[in-house]
């Protein structure tokens, strides 16, 4: 049986089968498994994965938890591998690697676009089926753990929030380790970033909107998928903006009725949806904007579209990084990557070891049109290319991408293979070999009730 068809529970069983907590894939050039037992899986990653343009894979499992962690780093000559802690449920080992090496390269790139000086990674916590998520002791435990992880990869990996990570779990990251960003602003940081996020995404619609020769956003019609934080303070802004019309959904009946309420009286049109529905993307509108999760453009949604532009906050928005965007140029639809207009996450995030200002002029010149790497400029300059040389913009935004994610980091050069060829020179698995897991649930000590960590509004 093909190891990536199988539940992701089966490489845990095989981790303690082998009696460590710990494991690595080199990829890239010279692949390499930690242990031998696991070449196997490294040649169905390598095979079936593209995993090739990839620096390295690290698993964990936690000492009490034992939870699954992973850390991919994709690219790290222009800085850090960063990007966010997704924790979710996955059906097959195949779909908990794959999200993780398409999200961290989508990181690289990113970074990149942005003008950080950041590379690409992403963590994953594999969603327990027997941990209580609503059990405030349980997830400190889980997300300490998680922070000791990352500690122990030595900074070639920065974790922040992302799906399934709240606020409060990034403080709890925080408690045991340095290399961690958008931890709460009562402990000193930036928070949560879903406001810049939007005003990112609007400034990359204007640009394509511009670029199309359809003017501004006033009088336009646009279909949202998802009511998320970022969605929601996309609709406010459009709304400033002078957008005729919103029309929008959630597969959350909790989130549609808050969004009732606070859209009241606006031309905001909202309904509940099951996870399978496709009538959004039937909807007739000037820009469609996927701010949900990933995979949502694909062979059967995109016949489907009725709208001039997509442009959204989602990440991974295509099913098939190849097909899936010739098909909306087919179609003559105008197609924006979700790592070129949703940088403002990881903007913040980055900018927060510098200090914070509430009037920030490093985040307020992404929004501007003057500085080169601004959201807009950039926008433009996707899309001029992709009309230059007659591709895609998805071909064009990662061709423009990895050119710049080539660049060696200014002061510290490529860094992070410097440690990364520290961790395996020192054995870094082996720590974790022989120590016994303890799953018989969180230490007393981390019961105590949690401080209340508010989202920023």
């Amino acid at each position: 049986m093909d190891p990536l068809q199988a539940s992701p529970e089966t490489l845990v069983q095989q981790l303690e089968a082998l009696g460590t907590r710990r494991a690595f894939f080199v990829l890239g050039k010279t692949p390499r498994a930690s242990h031998p037992a696991l070449e196997p899986l490294l040649q169905s990653i390598l095979g079936s994965l593209n995993a090739a343009s990839h620096e390295a894979l690290f698993l964990e499992l936690g000492a009490h938890t034992g939870a699954l962690f992973a850390a991919f780093v994709h690219r790290t000559r222009r800085g850090q591998a960063a990007g966010g802690l997704r924790h979710w449920e996955y059906a097959t080992l195949g779909e908990f690697l794959s999200d993780g090496l398409r999200l961290s390269k989508a990181m690289t790139r990113k970074n990149a676009l942005a003008g950080l000086w950041w590379g690409g990674g992403k963590g994953l916590i594999l969603r327990q089926r027997t941990g209580d998520l609503q059990d405030a002791g349980y997830r400190a435990q889980l997300y300490q753990e998680y922070g000791s992880f990352v500690t122990s990869l030595r900074g070639l990996y920065v974790t922040a929030e992302d799906v399934g990570t709240q606020p409060s779990d990034i403080a709890h990251v925080f408690k045991t380790t340095r290399f961690v960003t958008c931890i709460p602003p009562t402990l000193g940081g930036s928070g949560n970033p879903s406001i810049s996020t939007a005003t990112g995404v609007i400034c990359a619609m204007e640009a394509a909107l511009s670029h199309l020769g359809l003017g501004d956003l006033e009088g336009k019609k646009v279909a949202v998928q998802g009511l998320g934080n970022v969605a929601s303070s996309m609709i406010e802004q459009l709304l400033r903006r002078g957008v005729a019309e919103i029309v929008a959904c959630d597969v959350s009946e909790l989130q549609v009725q808050a969004s009732r309420i606070r859209f009241a009286q606006q031309p905001v049109k909202l309904s509940a949806v099951t996870p399978s529905e496709t009538s959004i993307f039937s909807e007739r509108c000037d820009i469609f904007a996927p701010c949900a999760l990933g995979g949502v453009l694909n062979a059967r949604t995109i016949p489907l579209l009725n709208a001039k532009l997509v442009c959204g906050a989602a990440n991974n928005q295509l099913a098939d990084e190849l097909r899936d965007p010739q098909a909306l140029m087919d179609r003559g639809i105008a197609y924006i990557p979700d790592f070129v207009a949703n940088r403002m996450g990881i903007v913040r995030c980055a900018n927060e070891q510098y200090g914070t200002l509430p009037d920030d002029p490093s985040i307020r010149r992404h929004f501007g049109r003057t500085w080169e790497n601004s959201v807009y400029l950039i926008t433009g300059q996707v899309l001029n290319f992709a009309l230059e040389r007659g591709i895609t913009s998805s071909e064009a935004a990662n061709q423009v991408a990895d050119e710049m994610s080539e660049e060696e980091h200014p002061i510290w050069g490529h860094r992070g293979k410097l440690i990364l060829d520290s961790l395996l020179d020192e054995h870094w698995h082996l720590e974790g070999a022989g120590q016994e897991l303890h799953t018989s649930g969180p230490s007393p000590t981390l019961r105590s009730p949690l401080v209340s960590l508010e989202r920023e509004p």
